[in-house]
């Protein structure tokens, strides 16, 4: 059963005051390697541009233009890219953890850079629709010290569920359970009052799932949802990496970073495509890019620069920076990793990974678990 949230919610141009914005993105990203072993997750290119810069561009829209990113793998990459984040209508901070300080441990090490009294926390690696405004109305209306965005989904067994009483108060946080109460799962999105965070443990490892709520409800603090069935997408898996790209390409999750530039297939600036390819479903094809003639590519990420050969077929799968695949290779649910190089006639499926640099000669491997 799904329980929407009874708060009201109304416009109001000063929902975005006192509010600062933190993005975590501090993960390792180890289920979507061997991508990963060259960029952290949220600067994969998605639909053409780094995965975070969707979310800040989201958060920028909702008005917020004070953002902390809580860092660690790979820390300088986003500095490095983003700057002070002008370009992208926002002010950046960066905060490194120097180990690894779970979900809750990462909102309390940016504490010394948070000025605002609410805190807009965001999960790095979720691909979201919802409208953050909305969010902050729940919180401001409800009293809440934390706020919760919930998304209901058709198969909770395989998350935490929080069940909700008629109020939309969340009640308790569940694992994982084969006779789930609700169908509602955290979304991943919070709004904190300032002085809850301060009571977070510093220097230490904190799950805020499994340590900071449970302890805020045994107090009996009141956790407020925000439920609504926006689009959303935990970005963590390559399956779920494609198909968050293409829904971004298609229009189907919404993007202000991309505009109007909605369709079958997005091919980027440099790119070549030849006569007679067939791009759909959401492909992407990125810069400097070569697709050949007679190649079918289906939900497919082309990473910049990498070069698909005529009469290739590339289905669900990624092919990353300056990588090859050869004449009449089948790439199928497969993620193929920088400057790799997939021979003539080989036939990678379901679940192949090929690391970067690799090569395989042309017809020199078939692998596929189909019976």
């Amino acid at each position: 059963m799904t329980s929407e949230s009874h708060v009201e919610v109304a416009s109001d141009p000063d929902v975005t005051s006192s509010v600062q914005a933190v993005v975590l993105v501090g993960g390792k990203g180890t289920r979507l390697r061997p991508l990963t072993l060259s960029a952290p997750k949220p600067m994969l290119p998605t639909a053409g541009v780094p995965f975070l810069t969707h979310l800040l561009s989201r958060i920028q829209a909702a008005g917020i233009t004070d953002v902390v990113l809580g860092t660690s793998f790979q820390a300088h990459v986003f500095s490095e890219y983003y700057g002070d984040g002008s370009k992208l209508g926002v002010r950046l901070q960066y905060v490194t953890e120097t180990e690894p300080l779970g979900t809750g441990g990462g909102i309390r090490n940016v504490l010394d850079d948070l000025t605002a009294d609410n805190i807009l926390v965001f999960n790095g690696d979720v691909l979201g629709g919802t409208d953050v405004r909305e969010i902050l109305t729940t919180h401001r209306n409800s009293g809440a010290d934390v706020t919760m965005h919930l998304v209901p989904v058709s198969d909770p067994r395989a998350f935490g569920c929080v069940p909700t009483d008629e109020t939309g108060r969340v009640t308790d946080f569940l694992e994982k359970t084969q006779d789930p109460p609700t169908d509602q799962i955290n979304a991943g999105t919070y709004v904190f009052r300032r002085s809850v965070i301060e009571e977070i443990p510093p220097g230490r490892p904190v799950s805020v799932e499994r340590e900071v709520f449970p302890k805020l409800l045994s107090e009996g603090r009141h956790i407020q949802a925000h439920v609504d069935h926006a689009y959303w997408r935990d970005m963590g898996t390559p399956e779920d990496f494609v198909r968050g790209s293409a829904d971004l390409v298609r229009g189907i999750a919404p993007s202000p970073a991309l505009g109007d530039r909605r369709g079958e297939s997005m091919v980027h600036d440099g790119a070549g495509v030849a006569p007679g390819a067939v791009l759909i479903g959401g492909t992407v094809v990125g810069r400097g890019a070569e697709i050949g003639p007679r190649a079918r590519l289906d939900g497919a990420v082309v990473f910049d620069g990498a070069v698909i050969e005529a009469g290739a077929v590339v289905e669900r799968s990624i092919v990353g920076f300056g990588a090859r695949i050869g004449p009449r290779a089948l790439i199928r649910d497969t993620v193929i990793g920088d400057g790799a190089d997939v021979g003539a006639r080989c036939e990678l499926l379901r679940g192949a990974r090929v690391w970067p640099g690799v090569q395989i000669p042309d017809g020199g491997l078939r692998f596929s678990t189909d019976v």
